[in-house]
C-alpha cells in the first residue's frame, strides 16, 4: 500500500463451530465481488490490496476517504466503479471539486422558485448521485464540509422541510492532498467517523507503471470498459455480505480492540461505537472478496488500520497511529489464539 501499510499475514485461523454451508446467493455473491474487482484492476494497475478494501467498503456500504498526491488515478477509481455497475439507468457519477467559495447548496441542492407554475421546485445538488468524487474536501469551508454529514450518515439531504434521498447504491469517494496544508480546513472527528475507511493508492510498481505507459488505461481502458455486474446483482451481494459468518471470539476481539484505543495513554480520543460497526461490517464485507463466507483473523488484522487509523487522535503528534493500532489489534488476536479457543 502507498501509505507505509504493510500488512503482516497470519496463519488463517478457522474457529470450529457450526458455519453456513455455500448455497447459490453466495456463490453469485462472490462471482460478482471477483467480477467487479477484475474489472477495476483492468484499470488500476498494480493495486489489488487497495481494491480489495475499496470495493469491501462498497459493499459494506461504507464511504472512503483517499489522502494521496495528484494525479494517481483517485477520479478514475470512482469512474471505473460507476460503468462496472449496469442498472435499468447508467449509474450517476458525479464529482465536486472542493474550493474555499463553495457554499452548502452546491452540493446538497436548493429549491428554485418556478415563475411558471408559481412554486418552487427542488434542483437536486451533485450529491445525490450513486458515486460521488468529493476532489479535495479540506480546501472547503467547515460549513461546506458539514453539508455531507446529513447524506453519509442518514443517507438524505433535507431541504427546508423535505427530505431527498440519494439512488442505491451510494458512496461518497472523498480525496484529501497530504502535501499542501495552505487554504485547507482539517476535517473534524465527526466528518472523519463517517467514513468507513481511509486509503491510500500509492505510487505503482515499475510493472504497473510499464503497463499504465502501454495501456493509458484512465482514457483508452475507460473509454471501452463494459459493465461487470448488474444492479440486482450488486444489492445481492450487499446482502451477501451483511449475512457472512463472524465467530463470536473475533466479535469480541473487535469489541476489545476499540475499546483498547479509548484507555491507551497513547491516545487522547478513542474509536466511536460507529467505528466497531464499521469494522464489524468492513470485515464481513472483506471475507466475501476473498471468496469466503466466514471471517479469519487476517481479515480483522488487514483492515484494522484503515478503519481506525483516522478515528483517533493522538497525544504525540509525532507518534504513528497506524502503529500503535496495528500492535493493539496483533496483541488481541494473539489473545485469541491463546485462550484456549478449539481451533482447526
Amino acid at each position: 500500500m502507498g501509505n507505509g501499510h504493510r500488512f503482516i499475514h497470519l496463519p488463517i485461523v478457522c474457529y470450529a463451530v457450526p458455519m453456513k454451508p455455500e448455497n447459490a446467493a453466495n456463490k453469485a455473491a462472490g462471482k460478482a465481488a471477483a467480477a467487479l474487482l477484475d474489472g477495476l484492476q483492468q484499470i488500476i494497475k498494480g493495486k489489488r490490496e487497495f481494491l480489495e478494501l475499496l470495493v469491501a467498503a462498497l459493499f459494506a456500504g461504507g464511504h472512503v476517504l483517499i489522502e494521496d498526491n495528484p494525479g494517481l488515478g483517485k477520479t478514475t477509481v470512482a469512474k471505473t466503479l460507476a460503468k462496472l455497475i449496469d442498472g435499468k439507468k447508467k449509474l450517476v457519477f458525479k464529482r465536486i471539486q472542493f474550493t474555499p467559495d463553495l457554499l452548502p447548496y452546491d452540493i446538497t441542492g436548493v429549491d428554485v422558485f418556478d415563475p411558471k407554475t408559481l412554486k418552487f421546485r427542488f434542483v437536486p445538488g451533485p450529491v445525490l448521485a450513486n458515486i460521488v468524487l468529493a476532489d479535495e474536501i479540506n480546501r472547503a469551508t467547515p460549513k461546506v464540509q458539514s453539508a455531507l454529514l446529513e447524506v453519509m450518515a442518514e443517507r438524505q439531504v433535507t431541504i427546508g422541510q423535505v427530505s431527498h434521498r440519494p439512488p442505491e447504491p451510494f458512496l461518497v469517494i472523498a480525496t484529501e492532498n497530504p502535501i499542501e496544508s495552505e487554504g485547507t480546513f482539517p476535517l473534524p472527528a465527526a466528518q472523519l467517523d463517517r467514513f468507513m475507511m481511509k486509503l491510500s493508492l500509492g505510487y505503482p510498481d515499475r510493472d504497473a507503471e510499464l503497463a499504465i505507459l502501454d495501456e493509458n488505461p484512465a482514457e483508452k481502458g475507460l473509454a471501452n470498459l463494459k459493465p461487470v455486474i448488474k444492479l440486482a446483482d450488486f444489492m445481492a451481494t450487499k446482502e451477501a455480505a451483511a449475512a457472512v459468518f463472524c465467530h463470536q471470539a473475533l466479535k469480541e476481539a473487535i469489541a476489545d480492540i476499540i475499546r483498547d484505543t479509548r484507555i491507551h495513554r497513547g491516545f487522547v480520543l478513542g474509536a466511536s461505537p460507529r467505528a466497531g460497526l464499521h469494522f464489524l461490517e468492513a470485515a464481513k464485507a472483506l471475507a466475501l472478496v476473498r471468496g469466503r463466507n466466514y471471517v479469519i483473523d487476517e481479515d480483522l488484522v488487514m483492515i484494522t488500520v484503515p478503519v481506525l487509523a483516522h478515528r483517533v487522535k493522538l497525544r504525540d503528534p509525532r507518534t504513528q497511529a497506524d502503529k500503535l493500532i496495528r500492535e493493539i489489534c496483533l496483541a488481541r488476536i494473539n489473545g485469541i489464539k491463546t485462550d484456549g479457543i478449539k481451533t482447526e
